[in-house]
């Protein structure tokens, strides 16, 4: 059963992770999400993940840059469709992130491409990839969650942690995969299960991007 079900976990903490790596975002950013209450953590996650995605799309100033970053988007969020326009169309998974617990206020939200006519920047030669249209992601209060959480058309799958030190717990032990998690009941996941595959697949191949890199 292990085998058949996504490292979820580790899909969040490679994204968050390329996010510490950017070099906009120094200790004082990993220090705070050690000892965050919930709303804090959640604008933390919301930022790394943000930040993350950024750097592993960035195309830089050298070709070698530009085609890993153009193979990471192609791999992940190009889906071939022939009934698109195009032939294309993009990966649109929404998630939001939560505590079981409502005065954690812990609440992250996560679009991805969620306005596929900026994914692309003009340029003199032609077009870019656009590093901050790949993904939005904000904190939002627990009444915001809440609405989003009853609206099958804003959120595909909902992560839902048993509180804050769950979370926090979860950043140290990223080899944590979804079946211990639901075993120790620290988690609990509903919606659409084919994003979450998504989802741990996208983390697996930030990770794989992340280490080609060094």
């Amino acid at each position: 059963m292990h085998a058949t079900i996504p490292a979820l976990p580790q899909g969040m903490h490679h994204l968050m992770q390329s996010g510490l790596r950017t070099g906009e975002l120094n200790g004082e950013l990993e220090g705070l999400l050690d000892r965050a209450g919930g709303r804090i953590l959640a604008s933390g996650m919301a930022t790394l993940i943000k930040a993350g995605f950024g750097f592993l799309i960035c195309e830089g100033l050298n070709d070698d840059k530009a085609e890993k970053a153009q193979a990471f988007f192609e791999e992940n969020f190009v889906m071939r469709d022939p009934n698109a326009e195009g032939g294309i169309r993009y990966y649109q998974g929404q998630f939001l992130i939560r505590t079981k617990k409502p005065e954690d206020d812990m609440n992250v939200y996560i679009r991805f491409c969620p306005d596929p006519d900026d994914l692309y920047m003009p340029t003199l030669t032609g077009h870019r990839l656009n590093p901050a249209a790949i993904v939005s992601t904000e904190a939002v209060s627990e009444t915001e969650a809440d609405q989003l959480e009853g609206d099958p058309d804003k959120v595909d799958l909902i992560i839902r942690f048993k509180d804050v030190k769950a979370i926090l717990g979860l950043m140290e032990r990223p080899d944590a995969d979804v079946v211990q998690l639901l075993l120790e009941n620290l988690v609990q996941i509903t919606g659409n299960f084919g994003h979450m595959f998504k989802f741990g697949a996208i983390g697996k191949s930030a990770q794989t991007t992340l280490t080609g890199s060094d």
